[in-house]
């Protein structure tokens, strides 16, 4: 029998981080680098209003959303309006996204549940669109470890190790 499959989107700034850390993550199945709640169907239109994302697709038996937001709260400052790390700019804000209501709500309850959730600025939505990023987007730590990453890379490391 196949493993469920379930998918949540991840916006915490430069995209090619984000797919690395997720990646590596206990019951991940798969990551995509892409683009979430746009304004067109394609990347070549300057970003007109997407965030940044990680389609993440995980076996729910092996992980849960609020393991998840545990991980990507590792990865994110919470508090930054459009700005993690270096990237700055709309396209860089932080968000989880959705095409089940179920997922929102647990994300919602999951910040709601946390001691700062009033100064948490992480967008919840349901996903309205979703564009997969060009080829050489895919995988970019992967392929080319030494590009820029917003994210510690000593953290980066930590998921290699203990997936391998």
């Amino acid at each position: 029998m196949e493993n469920a499959r379930e998918e949540l989107f991840f916006a915490g700034g430069c995209l090619w981080g984000v797919q690395e850390f997720m990646r590596y993550l206990p019951g991940v199945i798969s990551t995509e680098a892409g683009r979430a709640n746009g304004l067109s169907n394609s990347t070549k239109s300057e970003y007109d209003g997407y965030a940044e994302c990680v389609r993440t697709q995980f076996d729910p038996q092996l992980v849960s959303v609020n393991q998840l937001m545990d991980y990507f709260f590792e990865i994110i400052d919470p508090y930054s309006i459009n700005r993690q790390g270096e990237d700055v700019g709309e396209k860089y804000r932080t968000g989880v996204y959705s095409r089940e209501s179920k997922h929102l709500e647990v994300v919602k309850q999951y910040i709601a549940a946390r001691p700062d959730s009033k100064k948490i600025v992480v967008e919840v939505k349901a996903l309205s669109n979703y564009v997969k990023s060009d080829a050489e987007h895919q995988d970019r730590l992967t392929l080319h470890e030494d590009d820029y990453c917003h994210i510690p890379l000593d953290l980066l490391h930590k998921y290699r190790k203990t997936s391998q």
